[in-house]
């Protein structure tokens, strides 16, 4: 790589830097993408400022928002890290900038500026594109590039600008990366065609002051702002990072009672023309009724129509191209969608609630909040946090709540993020709120099997079958369905070397992938030469086949953020291994039971036929816990610590033995 070398003395940086305090007003575009002088006392910097022990630590994280053109809102990015230790150079020499299909990302360059001065700059041909994240209908992708020459006492810059191809009225400002910074400022251009007011609410942090700029920008600044770390099983990012909402609202305050009952009716107006019947849906819904007499067995014919009749254009797996979803005619009505025999998720919810009201039952529209999002607080009078949607028919003097627009969703469930939440009812004259149920433990199954053979140089082979429902289902199916057969191998090879370096896998059957009413299912032969230890005439056997490799479910001793599970689930493993001929049991005993009080248990059971030929291993676990404060991490790690180390309890066998197994 060329290097350009730069000799700079320090008068000269000095008085560079000093001139960009002195007149930095909030610059065009071409002045924010220009490089900003270095401070010499940052490069001649030997210790981090923010937090003793950082390996790296930004000085300067600079953000310019954009939000008055109509073609989009522009986002502008500076960042500068200081370079620590060896450590800091690994985290902090690949760089990944995330951006979604509505996103547009341009202008990036970087640099690294080594600790005499030199700069290296970042080759064009440096930067990539290549797949972050991939789960159901949320796909990211990334900008990748890895900063050259970086090594400790180093300074890497880099800036990019992303454009999002629509108007929005909210801008979400994070304050924290997952290094500690000096300094973050935003400049912030608000959106002129906005009538309301701007408003900000800020987030696990004291609410900074903006300032006016020129050209009508308003700056925030915020100093010595601590890294935030991610740990296992955390409650959402936004829950509790530090972050700012900008968004535009009336300047009348009103209570939260009175806001969301105007909102109720406000949404009930603007949503109930989408769920009109008429003479079609009429007969669609004695079709789809049939024989059925309660309302149970109605709703769940109509949910099985919606999903048997209606395409969904949204779901990746629908098979339809970007050209053929552009051909498509917008539906405005029900009638529209049962007509076409297809919609988007939306089109769907609405035909369900439409047949539903034709069965003579009370179908609403509901807006629910999104607790993978952050937990919703309706004392925030504005509909940020409640925008997701379902809908809700009154089953006696309950209302059940329905998403047949989510293709992967069983009847009677709603996606883990809606339900336990705070749902709003909408209705013309009484809006009211309602908690969405918790599906419990036995509808979120995992449902492992195996059937294996021993060697007696400790390798183990068989067939193995694992089974997916409810949530664990839907996220699987999520990841699978618009995948290829060679693709599903591979993520399901990958996923079991990870735990047992060295498997060899084969006729891997990959089932459900695409079928909402059924399991996901993997099932496959598996080889794993060294899986038991052997020593002398000895064998070391963990008969918990499914959680060898898997480590500690907290493996830290301290704690930074409450503790958070998704839904409640359960397991149930069932294997059977023989034995080489010759060996039995050399004074085993089982794991013990692990009770969690009232919110679940685990329970073991260990056998060995008579003919001491066969093993037998069963494992039982449920749980119900969901969300705890940090002061309670010691106790539940505990807990986990010690179903941990009974899961990866081992079992010895010996040449010529002859012993039972202690219950």
């Amino acid at each position: 790589m060329k290097l350009r070398q730069t000799f700079v003395s320090t008068l000269t940086l000095a008085i560079c830097f000093l001139a960009y305090l002195i007149f930095s007003p909030a610059p065009a575009q071409a002045q924010i993408l220009a490089w900003k002088p270095i401070d010499p006392a940052h490069l001649a910097l030997k210790a981090p400022v923010v937090e003793k022990d950082a390996d790296a630590e930004a000085l300067l994280w600079e953000v310019y928002i954009n939000t008055a053109s109509r073609s989009g809102t522009d986002f502008t990015h500076f960042v500068r890290v200081k370079i620590f230790t060896e450590r800091g150079k690994e985290t902090q020499s690949k760089i990944d900038i995330p951006y979604l299909s509505d996103v547009s990302v341009s202008d990036i360059a970087g640099r690294t500026i080594k600790p005499d001065g030199t700069i290296i700059e970042l080759k064009k041909d440096a930067i990539f594109d290549r797949e972050l994240v991939k789960s159901g209908r949320l796909k990211i992708k990334a900008k990748s590039f890895a900063l050259p020459g970086i090594e400790p006492g180093a300074i890497i810059e880099y800036r990019w600008r992303e454009v999002y191809n629509y108007i929005t009225n909210y801008v979400k400002m994070e304050l924290q990366r997952d290094i500690p910074t000096q300094v973050v400022r935003y400049y912030l251009k608000p959106n002129p065609y906005v009538i309301d007011p701007m408003k900000t609410m800020t987030f696990q942090i004291n609410p900074p002051k903006f300032v006016k700029e020129r050209d009508d920008y308003y700056r925030i600044e915020l100093t010595n702002m601590p890294a935030f770390r991610e740990e296992p099983h955390m409650p959402p990012e936004d829950q509790v990072k530090s972050w700012m909402l900008v968004y535009y609202s009336p300047s009348e305050k009103k209570q939260p009672m009175e806001y969301w009952k105007e909102e109720g009716k406000r949404t009930y107006e603007a949503h109930k023309g989408f769920m009109k019947i008429n003479d079609d849906i009429r007969r669609a819904a004695a079709e789809a009724v049939g024989e059925a007499s309660t309302p149970e067995q109605k709703l769940e014919r109509i949910f099985n129509f919606c999903r048997a009749k209606i395409k969904n254009v949204t779901d990746d797996a629908s098979g339809l191209t970007s050209q053929q979803l552009e051909k498509l005619k917008e539906n405005k009505s029900p009638a529209d969608t049962l007509k076409r025999g297809y919609g988007d998720g939306p089109d769907i919810n609405y035909l369900f609630a439409a047949l539903a009201t034709a069965a003579g039952l009370d179908a609403r529209y509901v807006r629910v909040g999104d607790r993978s999002r952050k937990f919703f607080d309706w004392n925030f009078t504005d509909t940020y946090f409640i925008s997701s949607y379902n809908i809700a028919v009154k089953v006696g003097d309950q209302w059940r709540f329905f998403d047949p627009g989510s293709s992967h969703i069983p009847f009677g469930m709603l996606r883990w993020q809606e339900e336990g939440v705070m749902a709003l009812v909408t209705d013309q004259k009484e809006p009211q709120f309602v908690q969405t149920p918790l599906s419990p433990p036995e509808k979120s199954v995992k449902r492992r099997t195996a059937k294996l053979r021993l060697g007696e140089d400790g390798s183990l082979e068989g067939e193995a079958r694992i089974e997916y429902t409810g949530h664990f289902a839907v996220d699987l199916k999520e990841d699978n369905d618009e995948e290829t057969a060679e693709e599903r191998e591979k993520k399901l090879k990958d996923s079991v070397n990870k735990l047992l370096g060295g498997a060899e896998l084969s006729d891997i059957k990959i089932e459900g992938a695409n079928d909402p009413t059924k399991p996901f299912v993997y099932s496959y032969k598996i080889r794993m030469p060294g899986y038991a230890e052997r020593t002398g005439k000895r064998l070391f056997l963990q008969p918990a086949f499914f959680q060898k490799g898997v480590g500690p479910m907290f493996p830290t001793s301290g704690r930074q953020h409450d503790i958070y599970f998704h839904y409640p689930w359960a397991e149930e493993d069932h294997v059977v291994i023989e034995l080489p001929e010759g060996y039995a049991l050399d004074n085993a005993e089982s794991p013990g039971n692990l009770a969690f009080g009232e919110l679940g248990h685990c329970k073991f059971k260990i056998g060995v036929t008579n003919d001491q030929r066969t093993l037998e291993y069963k494992r039982s676990f449920r749980f119900t816990g969901m969300l705890f404060g940090k002061e309670n991490y010691p106790s539940l790690k505990k807990a986990f610590d010690v179903l941990h180390q009974n899961d990866n309890h081992t079992i010895t066998f010996k040449q010529g033995a002859a012993a039972a197994v202690k219950q």
